[in-house]
């Protein structure tokens, strides 16, 4: 007659991940070390959890390399593609200057990500912190040659440098927000106390990467220059582009 009334089981919110129910290395499969770096792209598109573990670990810094190598490989690979817009010079300038420009953009922010990382309590290592910036710029290359057919055919078939630059910011800006994600998911397993500080960084790394694609000009269309002589904000850069598209005569759709 005296039952106590069961204590309902914790039902996880509806739209949350499964790897936010638990912490990493509380399975058994994210303990299994991570030896080569496909193994590390496959559980950063399958096991983040394990990823987050492993670069908790000692010889974590290996682990970091392979990662920046695999997006080094990745980002040359779709500037190749880039580069087949215009051909000539640009089928090795625009690799060089985006796989060149996305490491360099990382390297600026590095300091930053940490200082913001260790106001908000985290209790990460700077080397987890560099995984998990490698993370995102992994994530980001691989989303990048996913799209990359998409971008080739578009290249073969327009001769508008502007629309083409507008397809392949649009791809840049969904691998970016994938690639964002991934840190945010990780950041959440350092104990950090606040995400204020990572998310004043992401868009602080928007800002350096744009500009940085302004800096390096041009990657997408040619110039009489390897690089730019003219010091331009990226929006006046964007704003200049705009408006000699609009002045260039219109072409006869025939030919």
């Amino acid at each position: 007659m005296n039952e106590q009334n069961p204590i309902p089981p914790v039902i996880p919110q509806a739209g949350t991940a499964p790897s936010e129910w638990r912490k990493p290395g509380d399975d058994a499969s994210d303990r299994i070390p991570i030896s080569h770096g496909f193994a590390a792209l496959e559980a950063l598109l399958r096991q983040p959890l394990r990823l987050f573990y492993q670069l908790r670990q000692p010889g974590a810094g290996g682990l970091v390399v392979q990662m920046l190598l695999i997006a080094l490989g990745c980002s040359v690979i779709y500037g190749v593609v880039v580069g087949t817009f215009s051909g000539g010079t640009q089928l090795w300038a625009a690799p060089v200057k985006i796989a060149g420009g996305l490491m360099i953009s990382a390297a600026i922010c590095l300091p930053s990500l940490y200082i913001f990382t260790c106001l908000s309590g985290s209790r990460a290592r700077l080397i987890e912190v560099c995984g998990l910036l490698a993370g995102l710029l992994m994530l980001m290359t691989i989303l990048l040659i996913g799209f990359a057919p998409v971008a080739w055919i578009f290249s073969q078939s327009t001769e508008s440098a502007v629309w083409m630059g507008i397809l392949h910011f649009v791809f840049w800006f969904v691998a970016t927000l994938f690639g964002v994600r991934f840190l945010k998911q990780g950041f959440s397993h350092t104990d950090a106390k606040s995400q204020a500080g990572v998310n004043v960084w992401i868009i602080i790394f928007l800002l350096v990467a744009v500009q940085m694609t302004t800096a390096l000009r041009p990657i997408l269309g040619t110039s009489d220059t390897l690089l730019p002589t003219k010091k331009e904000f990226f929006l006046e850069h964007w704003a200049d582009c705009l408006k000699a598209a609009g002045s260039k005569p219109a072409t006869n759709p025939s030919n």
